[in-house]
């Protein structure tokens, strides 16, 4: 299926990268940035603490049909308010509501999250995170919010999400964040390009640094940006969890 590999160095040794797949469609980035998922802004502002946590951003999104929608595109753009107690709760709420659209039960379960934890413990490590992620970069970010710096019911599918909304557009090492969840996993491991054993959750920081090396690898070698390289994965995986669909290598 590849044609050659890309190499890199990790641990003083040599590590092998599959080729990104010729088959596999790569959207434009423009494709990727205008990636709008449908909300319901009732739905949510139950969830939230208060309105106060709610983006005005997210008021201004276009309705289509009976939906609200929000892109990439705005979302990633709300990174530039990090540095304030009211940007970072606006990036996380604006997170969460890109990656959970209109099901109640995916929006009921990210509501657990402020009801599982204060307000102020949540300033506090969203805080910490991104002092982690600009200081330290990506893979420290990641191990901080699944270890010591975790938010309860917030886990790697999401959080990955936010480190990439906060840090994407401005990396602060070789490495910008990506999102990694079932799906992308899902993809990854019907073309090989991960370890048989790769889960589809659950990630340690050590998995989640060698998806950072893939993809940036990857992205390099057909001249993209990471996040178009991620998001292709992430086409092709929602193709497989269709009925009818190419079967899973797994």
């Amino acid at each position: 299926m590849y044609t050659r590999r890309l190499w890199i160095w990790r641990g003083g040794r040599e590590v092998h990268i599959p080729e990104f797949p010729a088959d596999l469609p790569l959207p434009s980035r423009d494709d990727v940035l205008g990636q709008a998922v449908p909300f319901d802004r009732q739905r949510w502002l139950s969830r939230i603490p208060d309105t106060t946590w709610w983006p005005a951003e997210l008021d201004a999104c276009p309705r289509v049909g009976r939906w609200q929608r929000v892109d990439r595109r705005t979302v990633l753009g709300m990174a530039d308010g990090v540095d304030t107690v009211e940007g970072r709760r606006h990036l996380l709420v604006a997170t969460l509501v890109w990656g959970a659209g209109t099901r109640a039960q995916s929006v009921d379960r990210r509501g657990q999250i402020f009801v599982n934890t204060s307000t102020a413990h949540i300033d506090v490590r969203l805080t910490s995170v991104l002092t982690v992620l600009r200081e330290k970069g990506a893979v420290a970010a990641y191990y901080a919010c699944n270890n010591d710096q975790r938010i309860a019911y917030l886990g790697p599918a999401f959080f990955t999400k936010f480190l990439y909304f906060a840090g994407h557009e401005n990396p602060t090492s070789h490495r910008r964040p990506l999102i990694l969840d079932s799906v992308v996993s899902r993809a990854l491991r019907n073309r090989k390009a991960v370890a048989e054993d790769w889960p589809f959750n659950g990630w340690t920081t050590k998995r989640y640094a060698h998806y950072l090396d893939t993809v940036h690898e990857q992205a390099e070698s057909v001249g993209v940006m990471p996040d178009v390289v991620e998001a292709a994965w992430f086409a092709h995986g929602k193709r497989l969890s269709r009925p009818g669909a190419e079967p899973s290598s797994d």
